[in-house]
């Protein structure tokens, strides 16, 4: 009864417009009073949710998204991007995914990929004769790759959720090869798009402009190979990763680029202060809520309810999917990460599935529901992007919505897409 409660209370809060943090704070308040426990233990299970140090690696991450955003990072890999995909036909289409799957592999974040490379592209796609809505499309699907493609922060607040030792620098090598097949499958995507359509073909710049826009953009790129390298080399932790990745951008925005002044500096604080402050507090309401459901014994219940119904780890997979796939319309990821990670890693691991295959899985799944409504964070800031209702966008999203869902079943089933070079870092 009082788990039917707190998710009735939770979902009714959320349908009248209340924050996610606080709905998330509020159902789990209310049920704490009707089981006679003090509602000051949520708060201390709020505080106790953010008190980890693995997550100070996240106000870093978020910083360095933003000082990537003002030193004009964005423009330096469409540039590259335009060099590589131009010239086949959408070719405009392909430089958004690359240079989004490019800006995600820096920033982590699909959000700033959607307002840095979204902001850019989509003017020059309607200009070229691309429909606004396609354009729009694009951007929205490349955009969540930024969750899988290393360094994400979310795969860091997977694995503080775990409840088990999983190596950060084996989940963001496990999301390469993930990244890139996704990649490559949007690509697929567009051009098919492009053929029916007619969009014209771009022209190929030539090997010299290509080289100086791939030497311009390589001390930007070199973010995210620090990162990455210096946490599987054992020379820094990943939060001492995210430290240096802030001060690396700094550095490249005041002395290499130039293009990082005092306003632009003070910008990135505040937008990151802003970010990180929302973000903790959605993650220490998770944390909150995510405790509540472990003293009521939903993950053992869920466990024995699906482990009752098969145990065919194909089955299994996919119910899991499904559930990730619902749940990712309905609230933002962060809490979502905190909550269902100890419901549905116990499941998955009990039919062999490794804990991080399973992350990757959930980054992508979750990070399709970002893109989806009636929340869908992404597409939601996509379409203000690009100025265009987000009915118009969903209409014409179903392809996208098929190529990611692919994506999706590749990953899920053929684990050494995702564990490849884990073996090997």
């Amino acid at each position: 009864m009082e788990l039917i409660l707190l998710l009735l209370i939770l979902f009714v809060l959320l349908a009248i417009g209340v924050p996610v943090a606080f709905s998330l704070l509020l159902s789990s308040m209310a049920v704490f009073a009707m089981l006679g426990l003090n509602p000051l233990v949520a708060v201390q299970r709020l505080s106790a949710g953010i008190d980890v140090f693995t997550l100070m690696a996240i106000p870093f991450f978020v910083f360095a998204g933003d000082l990537m955003t003002q030193t004009g990072i964005a423009s330096r890999l469409i540039r590259v991007a335009e060099g590589l995909f131009g010239r086949v036909r959408g070719g405009l289409g392909h430089v958004n995914v690359g240079s989004s799957m490019m800006f995600g592999a820096l920033s982590g974040s699909a959000v700033a990929s959607v307002s840095a490379i979204g902001s850019t592209m989509i003017p020059i796609m309607e200009e070229k004769g691309y429909d606004r809505a396609f354009s729009v499309n694009v951007t929205s699907a490349a955009a969540i790759l930024g969750f899988v493609i290393p360094p994400s922060h979310n795969m860091i607040i997977y694995a503080a959720a775990s409840g088990i030792s999983i190596s950060i620098g084996d989940l963001f090598v496990a999301g390469i090869v993930p990244g890139l097949v996704c990649g490559a499958v949007l690509m697929i995507t567009v051009s098919i798009i492009a053929a029916k359509r007619g969009y014209p073909k771009g022209t190929f710049p030539g090997f010299g402009s290509l080289l100086g826009a791939a030497i311009t953009a390589i001390p930007g790129l070199m973010t995210a190979v620090i990162i990455v390298v210096g946490i599987l080399g054992g020379v820094f932790t990943p939060t001492e990763s995210a430290a240096i990745a802030s001060v690396y951008t700094l550095i490249i925005g005041l002395l290499v680029y130039r293009t990082l002044g005092i306003r632009q500096f003070l910008d990135a604080v505040v937008n990151s202060a802003k970010t990180t402050s929302m973000i903790m507090l959605i993650i220490g309401s998770a944390a909150a809520f995510g405790w509540l459901l472990a003293l009521l014994e939903a993950p053992l219940m869920m466990s024995d309810l699906i482990l009752g119904i098969t145990d065919s780890p194909v089955m299994i997979l996919l119910m899991v999917l499904v559930c990730l796939l619902i749940l990712g319309t309905f609230m933002d990821m962060a809490p979502l990460i905190i909550i269902v990670t100890p419901i549905f890693l116990p499941v998955v691991q009990a039919v062999g599935v490794d804990p991080v295959h399973f992350g990757i899985i959930m980054m992508l799944a979750l990070g399709i529901g970002t893109i989806t409504p009636p929340v869908g964070t992404v597409l939601f800031v996509a379409s203000a992007v690009g100025k265009i209702r987000v009915e118009d966008t969903v209409k014409s999203m179903w392809p996208f919505y098929i190529a990611l869902l692919i994506c999706l079943l590749i990953v899920t089933y053929i684990p050494q897409v995702s564990l490849i070079l884990v073996g090997s870092s």
